[in-house]
């Protein structure tokens, strides 16, 4: 038997459909990755300043060991989110090639924050930035896109200030371009 051929309108109906899918497959549960992170970055920011800043505590970075069982959690999260969802999408596998670049940009930051004279903080609000605009123009959801752009200046304004207030810049970036997007995408998805 052979496959009857798609006619054009039949075809874009069909790309049409599934985009919308797509779009709604990482929209639910997508809030849950800006949610957490969002507030694991944003404490572990102040923390780490305030312990830099108004105490005496010799390892002040140990804030950021939260971002281990983060790690952890959200590995866990995504596992059985792509599990329930059975088939991955094209736009599906790009948002996360996106979010694994940001990561590897993030990781090789980290390793090199030494080169970086430390000011790897504005280059993760730099990552971050890039990763959540695309974001939100893929989901053409608005808040997102002014989160990448809250996370841009943040970054800016993290290059020019000195190493321990960019830990503030941080936690005040990632408040605006996380965690603000974050709930107003949660809201969407109910």
């Amino acid at each position: 038997m052979k496959d009857k051929a798609l006619t054009h309108e039949e075809s874009l109906n069909m790309i049409t459909a599934m985009i919308r899918q797509a779009k709604s497959n990482y929209q639910k549960g997508g809030s849950f990755y800006f949610l957490l992170w969002g507030w694991v970055v944003m404490l572990a920011n102040f923390a780490h300043y305030y312990f830099l800043s108004f105490t005496s505590f010799e390892h002040p970075y140990i804030a950021w060991l939260v971002t281990i069982p983060a790690g952890i959690g959200s590995a866990i999260y995504g596992a059985r989110q792509k599990q329930q969802a059975g088939v991955t999408t094209p736009m599906e596998r790009l948002y996360g090639h996106v979010w694994a670049a940001v990561g590897v940009g993030i990781i090789l930051a980290l390793m090199f924050m030494r080169q970086l004279d430390f000011n790897h903080s504005a280059v993760i609000l730099l990552l971050a930035a890039i990763g959540t605009y695309i974001s939100g123009q893929m989901l053409r959801f608005k808040p997102l896109v002014f989160g990448g752009v809250a996370l841009l200046l943040a970054s800016i304004l993290a290059f020019n200030v000195p190493v321990v207030d960019q830990l503030l810049v941080g936690g005040i970036g990632i408040l605006a371009g996380y965690l603000v997007p974050g709930y107003l995408l949660k809201n969407k998805e109910k």
